[in-house]
C-alpha cells in the first residue's frame, strides 16, 4: 500500500452497488450494526422496491419483539438510496457489489466505480464462484480489492467467505474480517482465490455426485437424500438443498468451476438438462422433485431409507474436496468444518463422518471410482496420509 493509505483504515459508511436479494440483506444488516449506507442501483423504481423489502423484514423483528419501532425507524434512516453512481460513493469507505453473478457484469461496474471511487475507498465483491483476483486486476487498486460471500438471505444466514486475491493488502484483510464481526457474521478466510472457494467447493461438485450415485447404483431421489441427511448429517437431502437453492444458480457455479478448474467438478448432464428445461427447483415448482404451489412441503425422509443406500461416494467427494483445500493451503480442517456447519448446515463434522466410514474405505471407494472412471477421482494426499 502506497504512503497515502497507511493511515489506518476505519469503516463507517457503506455504499452497496445492487440492491437485488444479496445487496439490500447486506444494506440491511449493516445499518442494523450502525453503519451509515448508501444503497445504489441503475433504476429508482429497484431502489423502492428494495427498501419495501428493507421496511417489511424490520416490521417483522418489531412484531416478535426483537428489536423497538424506535430502533426500526433509526435503522431505516441510516440507508440512503441514490442512483448517480460517483455521488453513491462520495462518502464511502467500503463499497460492497452485490451485482449478477455475470463476469462481465462485473467488469464493467468495476471500470466505472474505479474511475469515481476515491482512491482510499476499499472494494469488496460479493460473489459466491468468481475470481477475486481476475476482477481486482481490472481496478487501479487491487490491494484495496477483496471478497466477500454473504449467504443467501444475509439476515439470516451467519456465514461469510472472506477471500483476499493475490495482492490484496492484509490490512484490508484485517479491515474486512472485523466489519463481518461486526454485522454479527461468521467470518471464514479462504486463504486463497481457488474456484468455489471453500463452501461451493464441497457443496457444488457433491450434486453432481449424487446424480452419478444414482445413475450407477439405481438408488431413488428419497433412499440418497435420506442417507445425505441421517448418515452424514446434512440438514435435508442434497437433492432436496438443490432444489431449495435453484438449478440455475447451480449450473452456473458449474459453468465458473469447471472452467477454471476440472479437477473440482465431474458434471452429470441432469443439472444442465433440468437448467434448460426451467426446472430450476422450488422456485418453479419443479427441479429433482415436484412441489404444490400452496406451501412448500418438504420431501418424506426417512432413516429406513438411508439404510437402503451407501452414501461411500458422497462421503468421498466431499472429503475429497475439503482436503484438497489443505493440501492447495486454501483452509485449513477447522475452519473447513466451521464453514459447512454454518454455510451448509452440516450437524456433524465431515471429518468425523469420514472416521465412521472408515479412511480406508474411501480411499478404496476412490481408488475404484479412479479405476472406472478417471483421474477426476484420485484421492488426494491428505487422505492418503490420513490412512
Amino acid at each position: 500500500m502506497d504512503k497515502n493509505s497507511q493511515q489506518l483504515l476505519t469503516v463507517k459508511n457503506i455504499t452497496v452497488l445492487g440492491s437485488g436479494i444479496m445487496g439490500h440483506g447486506i444494506a440491511q444488516v449493516s445499518a442494523m450494526s450502525g453503519y451509515n449506507v448508501v444503497l445504489r442501483d441503475i433504476e429508482q423504481q429497484f431502489l423502492d422496491k428494495a427498501m419495501e423489502k428493507i421496511r417489511w423484514s424490520l416490521e417483522k423483528l418489531v412484531s416478535k419483539e426483537k428489536i423497538s419501532k424506535q430502533e426500526s425507524d433509526s435503522i431505516l434512516s441510516r440507508i440512503k438510496t441514490i442512483v448517480d453512481l460517483k455521488e453513491a460513493v462520495k462518502s464511502a469507505d467500503m463499497v460492497i457489489e452485490a451485482v449478477p453473478e455475470i463476469m462481465d457484469l462485473k467488469k464493467k461496474v468495476y471500470s466505472e466505480l474505479d474511475q469515481v471511487a476515491d482512491k482510499r475507498i476499499v472494494f469488496a465483491s460479493n460473489t459466491s464462484t468468481l475470481p477475486i483476483t481476475e476482477i481486482a486486476n481490472t481496478t487501479s487498486r487491487p490491494d484495496r480489492f477483496i471478497g466477500i460471500h454473504f449467504f443467501n438471505p444475509p439476515q439470516l444466514m451467519k456465514l461469510v467467505e472472506v477471500i483476499p486475491g493475490q495482492k490484496t493488502d492484509q490490512q484490508v484483510v484485517n479491515l474486512t474480517v472485523d466489519y463481518v464481526k461486526s454485522v454479527k457474521k461468521e467470518p471464514v478466510i479462504c486463504k486463497k482465490d481457488v474456484p468455489g472457494f471453500i463452501v461451493n467447493r464441497l457443496f457444488i461438485p457433491m450434486v453432481h455426485e449424487a446424480c452419478w450415485l444414482k445413475q450407477r447404483e439405481n438408488y431413488t431421489l428419497e433412499q440418497i437424500d435420506s442417507a445425505v441427511k441421517f448418515t452424514m448429517g446434512f440438514p435435508m437431502g442434497i437433492f432436496e438443498l438443490a432444489d431449495f437453492t435453484g438449478m440455475d444458480v447451480i449450473h452456473k457455479a458449474t459453468i465458473e468451476l469447471q472452467i477454471r478448474d476440472k479437477k473440482v467438478i465431474f458434471p452429470h448432464p441432469d443439472v444442465e438438462k433440468l437448467y434448460n428445461d426451467k426446472k430450476l427447483g422450488q422456485k418453479t415448482g419443479e427441479g429433482f422433485y415436484k412441489y404444490s404451489d400452496e406451501k412448500y412441503e418438504r420431501i418424506q425422509l426417512d432413516e429406513t431409507l438411508a439404510k437402503k443406500c451407501n452414501p461411500v461416494s458422497l462421503v468421498a467427494n466431499i472429503l475429497n474436496n475439503a482436503a484438497w483445500l489443505v493440501t492447495n493451503k486454501a483452509s485449513d480442517i477447522a475452519e473447513i468444518e466451521k464453514a459447512a456447519q454454518l454455510g451448509l448446515g452440516l450437524k456433524k463434522p465431515i471429518f468425523d463422518t469420514a472416521k465412521e466410514v472408515g479412511i480406508k474405505n474411501i480411499i478404496d471407494e476412490l481408488n475404484r471410482l479412479t479405476q472406472k472412471y478417471g483421474t477426476f477421482y484420485e484421492p488426494d494426499p491428505l487422505l492418503i496420509s490420513m490412512q
